[in-house]
């Protein structure tokens, strides 16, 4: 990675950007296009906007 500050790889149970992304990109994706589709798109990101602000404000 360039840029980081690891030599050859990063350690083991890191989790990066990349390894998150791939592990719920997918499912986020799927989910907020199954709101949408269902018609409660706003109200899925509402959710999901003040739960990952609450998750913030806890663990500061």
């Amino acid at each position: 990675m360039p840029g980081s500050p690891y030599i050859e790889e990063p350690p083991p149970g890191l989790l990066t950007w990349p390894a998150l992304l791939r592990m719920f990109g997918p499912l986020t994706v799927a989910f907020l296009a199954a709101c949408w589709y269902s018609g409660v798109l706003f109200e899925a990101l509402a959710i999901m906007t003040f739960t990952l602000v609450f998750i913030a404000w806890w663990r500061r």
